[in-house]
């Protein structure tokens, strides 16, 4: 008889590339988690993994088992989410990992729509940029988290996740208000610029590079700053521009830039639990208030829904 808790031990350890990386997401030595995957051979009579260097690979069979145990621990889920269902659990905590903009534009609200209409849901809030958010949800972390399609993202056939596209954000630049073309810059027109983002590793900076490569220039980050509200100050100080999450600029004050629209970059934020666990009773109206309050803010949300459609599919 195979143990789960093995099998939740090579998904860990396959998603993290190392034993002491599975362990320490695991709240375990890597002795336990050595033990643990010694046990797995064992009772499947094969090798799963192959070391390389400081890293470990799965084996074809280590492969097989992967699959395997993402089917399982999906069903495990479902059962959890039925028994939790079956005894009503109206009262109950889950954990959300969240990036910043999104924990003002969405999460905020649904948590304060939740106080009405399920006021036993109880909401406790990480917040976790989006490549960290992922990770905290599937080391069981977080119950759902809340992020942005980025480079190396897991997709929406992953067998490890279920996705409800929330809403597609789109970009604006951000110019010190004294610069020659604040009142008719391009993309393009600013390929020369000192330019403020997030460091590198921030799904953003991505987005932001991305959008400038294919406008045929990269840009010149100098300045870097995971926090918006730093990265439009150095704006308004003259220390470059930048371009922004539109989001991330709404209600914040804007001293001494200007804001101009640009058709291109944006980025797709959506919610993600494990599979299996969308229908448990304390995840369900925390997953509708999100969908209700995305729509809301008329930003990108027929993409939104169009991809709603798709990832019901899945």
């Amino acid at each position: 008889m195979i143990d789960t808790r093995r099998l939740r031990t090579l998904r860990a350890v396959a998603d993290h590339g190392t034993v002491t990386a599975a362990a320490a997401a695991l709240h375990l030595t890597p002795s336990a988690v050595s033990q643990q995957l010694a046990a797995l051979e064992h009772e499947v009579g094969h090798r799963l993994l192959t070391r390389d260097g400081r890293g470990v690979h799965l084996t074809a069979v280590g492969k097989i088992m992967l699959d395997h145990a993402n089917q399982v621990l999906a069903q495990l889920e479902r059962a959890e989410a039925e028994v939790a269902a079956y005894t009503t659990g109206e009262a109950g905590e889950v954990t959300v990992a969240c990036f910043a903009t999104a924990i003002s534009a969405v999460l905020s609200p649904a948590i304060a729509a939740l106080r009405e209409t399920s006021p036993g849901v109880r909401v406790r809030v990480q917040d976790a940029e989006g490549d960290h958010s992922l990770a905290m949800l599937l080391d069981g972390q977080a119950d759902l988290a809340i992020t942005v399609e980025y480079r190396g993202a897991p997709d929406a056939a992953d067998p490890r996740l279920s996705r409800r596209p929330l809403y597609a954000e789109p970009f604006d630049l951000v110019l010190p208000g004294d610069h020659p073309l604040a009142g008719s810059a391009t993309l393009v027109s600013l390929a020369a610029e000192t330019w403020i983002g997030p460091y590198p590793g921030n799904p953003v900076h991505d987005v932001i590079t991305f959008a400038c490569q294919q406008a045929g220039f990269t840009p010149g980050l100098v300045h870097c700053s995971d926090d918006f509200r730093a990265v439009v100050a150095l704006v308004g100080a003259g220390a470059g521009v930048a371009l922004v999450p539109r989001l991330a600029l709404r209600d914040m004050a804007l001293p001494g830039v200007a804001v101009r629209q640009t058709p291109g970059p944006e980025r797709r934020v959506f919610a993600a639990v494990r599979r299996g666990s969308d229908a448990h009773p304390l995840l369900r109206p925390l997953l509708a208030a999100l969908r209700e309050v995305a729509e809301s803010l008329g930003t990108g949300s027929p993409e939104a829904r169009r991809g709603a459609a798709r990832d019901q599919a899945v």
